[in-house]
């Protein structure tokens, strides 16, 4: 898939305004931007807050966010951000993304693995 400048500055944008939301507490505005079969896990904005803060404090309230350049990875569109954690390590975010029909995109999960690629 053929990933356009529009599409990498939508993708940013969507990653940037889950940040935002998540740094307010906005639970229900953070699960807007999430994929339905993300939503569909997890149900609830709740849910997905008290997942998001337990496990992914990096996404949750990082000290900085870098962007790098939009990838393919395993044939999904990925959007690697480096995180500074609230502890201070670099962390590096794999946003998978997904078009969906209507051609929205979403966010369709995170991973977080260490600076040198080793996933934690």
């Amino acid at each position: 898939m053929e990933i356009t400048d529009n599409d990498a500055i939508t993708i940013r944008s969507l990653i940037e305004n889950q940040l935002a939301a998540f740094k307010k507490d906005d639970a229900q505005g953070a699960f807007a931007f999430a994929s339905p079969g993300i939503q569909a896990q997890f149900g609830t904005p709740e849910n997905f807050m008290q997942m998001v803060k337990i496990s992914y404090p990096a996404v949750y309230r990082p000290r900085s966010v870098f962007f790098e350049k939009i990838t393919t990875i395993q044939e999904n569109i990925t959007q690697p951000v480096l995180l500074l954690a609230p502890d201070g390590v670099p962390l590096r975010a794999l946003y998978l993304m997904e078009k969906q029909p209507d051609n929205v995109w979403s966010i369709n999960g995170c991973f977080l693995v260490s600076v040198e690629g080793k996933e934690i």
